[in-house]
C-alpha cells in the first residue's frame, strides 16, 4: 500500500521543533510492509492542507497525518480531512465523556473549545488517546484512507502502538514477519554488493540494507498466510545472507553492539576492564548501560595524559617519547598494564587522535589503536578513519572496541 506521511504545524516549518514523528512513522510503516512514498509538512492553513492531502491521494492509498487535532482555532486537521473525504463532524459521545471526566478530576471547567476535541467525522473509526486529550481517527472513502493522530510525540507513539498499528494489521491480508541483522566492519555499498544476487531476484522475503553511524543493517521481511510460514522464510533467507556476510553480523535481533557484548560477558561470567584515552570514558558509558553488567564490569580508567598512562598503567616514558601516545606500542603497554592491575579476563585499551586538530601526515586525525587481551591472547588493531569529526571518530572507536572484544571472546579473527 502506497503511503504518505503528512506533518501539520507551522512550528515545524519555522524550525521551532524537531519533527521526530516522521522518522518514527516511516520506520514503523516499513516494518508493516507499507511503502512510504512521500513526506509532507504543511502549516496550520486549511486551504494548503486540503491541497496537500488531495495531491497525496493521487498516488497513495493511505495518508497519515500528525498534528492539528487540538482545541484551538488553528487546529484544522479534522475539519480539513472531513472536507476532502466528504464527511461532516459530529459529537463523539465516548470522547466527550472522557473529556468531561478529565475536567472533573482536574476540577476545571469545560470551555467551548474543549468540546471541539469531541467532534469527530461521522464515518470515522475513532482512536482513544491514552496520553492526552485529542482523539485520533481513520476515515475512508473510495478506497482511500486518512489516519489522523495528535502531534506530541508521546501521544502519537502511544496511539500508534495501541490503536493505529492494530487497525492497519487488521486491514492486511496475511502475516508480516521480519528480522533485522546488525553488521559492523563492512560499508553499505560493500554489503549491498555482497547481497546483490539475492536483492535482484527478491520477491518474498524482501531484503533492504541501511547505514547507521558506522554500522549497517539488513532487514529481511516476509508476508505469508501464517506466522510460521513467514518465520521459516525469513530464517532461510538469513542463512543465505550469513553465507555471504556472516563474518560481519553481530546480531539477528536488531540489538546494539554494546548490548550483545554485555550479555555475552554476563552469561559467560567473563570479567572486563578498560583503559581509555581518546574516547574519554565513552566505552564504559556504552557498556554500563547494559542491565546486569555490574556482575562482570570491573573498571575503566581514563588515562588521557602521558603522566596518567605512566602512573596508572605503567607505560614507559621511553615508549611515549619514542612512539608517542598514539602508537601500537603505547596501546600494547596500556592493555598489559591494565591486565596486571585488574586481573580481568578481558582487558581493552584505546588511544588515538580524535581531532579535529593534532594530526600529522604520518599520524593523521582518525588514527586509532586498540589493544585487547583475553585469556592469554593479545591483539593490537590499527584503524585509520578518514573523518575529521571528533564525535564520529570517538563513536566509531567505541564500536571498534566492542567489536574487538566480541571477536576475542568468540575466538574469531581480528580484521
Amino acid at each position: 500500500m502506497k503511503t504518505a506521511v503528512l506533518s501539520v504545524g507551522t512550528e515545524i516549518l519555522f524550525g521551532q521543533i524537531t519533527n521526530t514523528n516522521t522518522v518514527y512513522l516511516s520506520q514503523q510503516l516499513n516494518l508493516l510492509g507499507l511503502d512510504v512514498m512521500y513526506h509532507y509538512t504543511v502549516g496550520d492553513n486549511s486551504g494548503r492542507l486540503a491541497e496537500i492531502i488531495e495531491m497525496a491521494f493521487r498516488d497513495c492509498d493511505l495518508v497519515i497525518t500528525t498534528g492539528g487535532l487540538g482545541p484551538t482555532e488553528d487546529d484544522l486537521t479534522k475539519e480539513t480531512a472531513c472536507q476532502v473525504m466528504h464527511d461532516e463532524l459530529t459529537i463523539h459521545e465516548e470522547s466527550l465523556k472522557k473529556l468531561e471526566e478529565m475536567a472533573r478530576k482536574r476540577d476545571t471547567p469545560m470551555t467551548p473549545n474543549n468540546y471541539k476535541q469531541a467532534m469527530m467525522p461521522s464515518r470515522a473509526e475513532v482512536f482513544d488517546n491514552d496520553a492526552g486529550t485529542a482523539p485520533g481517527f481513520a476515515l475512508s472513502e473510495g478506497g482511500k484512507t486518512i489516519i489522523c493522530m495528535p502531534g506530541p510525540p508521546r501521544e502519537m507513539t502511544r496511539m500508534w502502538e495501541r490503536r493505529v498499528r492494530p487497525y492497519l494489521e487488521r486491514k492486511q491480508t496475511g502475516v508480516i514477519y521480519y528480522q533485522v541483522l546488525r553488521c559492523f566492519g563492512i560499508g553499505e555499498s560493500f554489503l549491498e554488493t555482497a547481497l546483490l544476487d539475492l536483492i535482484d531476484v527478491q520477491t518474498d522475503p524482501t531484503i533492504a540494507t541501511y547505514a547507521k553511524e558506522g554500522e549497517c543493517s539488513v532487514r529481511i521481511a516476509s508476508k505469508r498466510a501464517t506466522l510460521e510460514e513467514a518465520r521459516q522464510a525469513v530464517a532461510e533467507m538469513i542463512e543465505k545472507v550469513k553465507e555471504r556476510v556472516g563474518e560481519y553480523v553481530y546480531s539477528c535481533c536488531d540489538e546494539e553492539l554494546a548490548e550483545v557484548v554485555g550479555k555475552k560477558l554476563i552469561d559467560r561470567g567473563i570479567s572486563i576492564s578498560a583503559c581509555e584515552s581518546c574516547t574519554g570514558g565513552m566505552f564504559a558509558e556504552s557498556l554500563t548501560g547494559v542491565p546486569g553488567i555490574s556482575a562482570v564490569f570491573d573498571r575503566s580508567l581514563v588515562t588521557y595524559t602521558y603522566r596518567a598512562k605512566m602512573e596508572e598503567l605503567g607505560v614507559k616514558a621511553e615508549t611515549l617519547e619514542a612512539y608517542t601516545a598514539e602508537s601500537r606500542e603505547t596501546a600494547l603497554e596500556m592493555v598489559q598494564g591494565l591486565r596486571e592491575k585488574t586481573g580481568s579476563r578481558v582487558c581493552v585499551s584505546v588511544t588515538g587522535i580524535a581531532g579535529p586538530g593534532g594530526g600529522t601526515p604520518e599520524k593523521p586525525v582518525g588514527l586509532i589503536y586498540i589493544g585487547c587481551i583475553f585469556d592469554g591472547r593479545t591483539e593490537i588493531k590499527e584503524i585509520r578513519m578518514r573523518n575529521v569529526n571528533r564525535n564520529w571518530n570517538r563513536h566509531y572507536a567505541v564500536l571498534s572496541m566492542l567489536d574487538m572484544v566480541n571477536r576475542m571472546i568468540e575466538g574469531r579473527d581480528i580484521h
